[in-house]
């Protein structure tokens, strides 16, 4: 059986995100079973612009057969006007306002939408929930359709053009438990087929490089936050929490932010910016960091929690995120803040604590290691997909 996903992005080039998960999953699909997987995406790479940058046509990445098609557009002015009105109450927002919300968000690409719906899949994998590709295809393809939505707590999840596209999917794969309540809270799914699935791990790709060396910071103690420089992400409001922290607690302590750059942030002595890294310089950084943090309210997973993990690195994330924080209350892996009287708190804890953090590392291995390998997931997710394709299509529209 053959499984098609759809994504606004696809490719090696592409860190982190919804998109970089469908394409491990497909990967991971083609290699560990009899399925046959492809996939269908345009031609941007930016997820701010969503301009055309890659060529259309075939090619296949890592044994997965991939489909690019060129755009009509990507993000348009116009765009920013209406999000920042309809962001303030998005439940009001009009079916029409949510229509020209996500064509306006972009990438558009009518050829993709055609290809999709006339592809020889027994089954499609849309993912995201949020942008045009999902929204425009998965109520007229003729096949089942599995939305693995990527969802946050974040205001465009509530506009109500996307009751169709919760509506139109006959099943859904989450990333976690949280995820899933938050879904099921806002539209009413829970009957149909679901899994919460999550991704898998691999083991480290550092070479054993210094990761003091690598940021130029020698023999310094510094914790890391690996993802998108973005304010979004949460970067700001961390560079800024440990800017105030060092103001009160001066010494060698560095933050490391890793990862490509959506927004400038002032500059400080104690903070170093990486900008995009190799894979073996981000292990290597990863691994000699006291601990990792994941500052961002907005994930529906977090890799770079369980990467950590993997290297048996503490972490500390947003406690009100719910993903990352369930992470760390089923894993007893890692701490979080809500505040930053709290942030400065648990950092002087998990500093001044070695043993503290030998141990929550540990912990996060162990949930690792039992959670997430990649050939128990895969065979969890075959037989979902299977059991998908037995179902059929249901009848799109109804909610």
């Amino acid at each position: 059986m053959k499984v098609a996903f759809v994504t606004p992005r696809y490719g090696p080039q592409v860190m982190g995100g919804a998109e970089t998960a469908a394409r491990q999953l497909a990967e991971h699909l083609v290699a560990k079973t009899a399925w046959e997987a492809e996939a269908y995406s345009t031609c941007a790479l930016d997820p701010h612009t969503w301009a055309d940058e890659l060529e259309p046509g075939d090619t296949e990445i890592n044994g997965v057969p991939v489909h690019r098609f060129a755009s009509v557009h990507g993000r348009v002015p116009d765009f920013y006007g209406l999000d920042g009105r309809v962001r303030l109450a998005p439940q009001l927002a009009t079916r029409d306002e949510g229509r020209r919300w996500v064509d306006y968000n972009g990438p558009v690409s009518p050829d993709l939408i055609d290809a999709v719906c006339a592809a020889d899949a027994d089954v499609v994998a849309f993912y995201p929930y949020l942008y045009h590709p999902t929204v425009a295809a998965i109520g007229r393809v003729p096949m089942p359709a599995v939305l693995h939505p990527a969802a946050h707590d974040e205001p465009c999840l509530y506009l109500p053009v996307f009751r169709g596209t919760f509506g139109d999917a006959d099943a859904f794969c989450f990333h976690t438990a949280s995820e899933r309540l938050l879904v099921e809270r806002t539209y009413p799914v829970a009957e149909k087929p679901q899994i919460v699935l999550g991704l898998g791990v691999g083991e480290s790709a550092g070479i054993g490089r210094p990761g003091g060396a690598i940021l130029g910071l020698d023999s310094r103690p510094y914790i890391v936050s690996v993802g998108r420089v973005d304010e979004h992400k949460g970067s700001k409001m961390l560079a800024e929490f440990f800017a105030t922290y060092k103001e009160r607690h001066p010494g060698p302590l560095a933050l490391a932010l890793v990862g490509p750059i959506s927004v400038e942030l002032d500059p400080h002595p104690d903070i170093v910016i990486t900008g995009v890294v190799d894979e073996a310089d981000k292990w290597d950084i990863v691994h000699d960091a006291l601990f990792a943090v994941s500052p961002s309210a907005l994930e529906s997973f977090s890799l770079v929690v369980l990467e950590a993990w993997v290297d048996r690195v503490p972490v500390l994330v947003n406690g009100t995120c719910g993903p990352t924080r369930e992470h760390c209350e089923r894993s007893g892996g890692g701490l979080w803040f809500t505040s930053y009287p709290e942030f400065e708190t648990t950092l002087d804890h998990l500093l001044g604590d070695p043993a503290l953090r030998a141990r929550l590392g540990g912990n996060g291995r162990a949930y690792v290691d039992r959670f997430y390998q990649w050939p128990v997931l895969i065979a969890r997710y075959a037989e979902f997909l299977t059991g998908v394709v037995a179902r059929g299509r249901g009848t799109p529209g109804l909610l």
